[in-house]
Order: structure tokens, then C-alpha cells, then sequence
């Protein structure tokens, strides 16, 4: 695979997919898996179990990792 451009940190475009045309910023690259985590993309809902960081618990919506091919460093 090849190195990756994109750091943590970066804002990115998204060129393909759902969130086509959404911009944010990079939170987290895992170059080894060839994904990144974007600031207000792919937010897919997750149940949560109630623990002392959530004490309230029920459904959370977060961010799931993209692919990095389909993201570009925006200007």
C-alpha cells in the first residue's frame, strides 16, 4: 500500500460515497487498514450500555472510519 498523504489533523473532502461532498477534520488515520476517521462523517448509531461514562445510556450516534481513497486534503 501506498503512504498516505493525509494526517491527523488535516481537513479532507469527501469524493465518493454517501457523504459525497461533506468536509471536516481528521480525528484518527489507521494507514494499515487504509481508513480514517472524519469529524461529522459516516455518523452511524451505535446502542450504548449505561457505565459510568455514560450513565444514561441508549442509542449514540459517532463517527465510523471511511476509506482514504475517497477523501482529498481541502484547501
Amino acid at each position: 500500500m501506498s503512504k498516505a498523504k493525509i494526517k491527523k489533523g488535516d481537513n479532507v473532502k469527501v469524493i465518493a460515497g454517501d457523504d459525497k461532498g461533506k468536509e471536516g477534520k481528521v480525528l484518527e488515520v489507521a494507514p494499515e487498514a487504509g481508513r480514517v476517521l472524519v469529524e461529522g462523517v459516516n455518523l452511524v448509531k451505535k446502542a450504548m450500555r449505561q457505565s459510568e461514562e455514560n450513565p444514561q445510556g441508549g442509542i449514540v450516534e459517532r463517527e465510523a472510519p471511511i476509506a482514504i481513497s475517497n477523501v482529498k486534503v481541502s484547501a
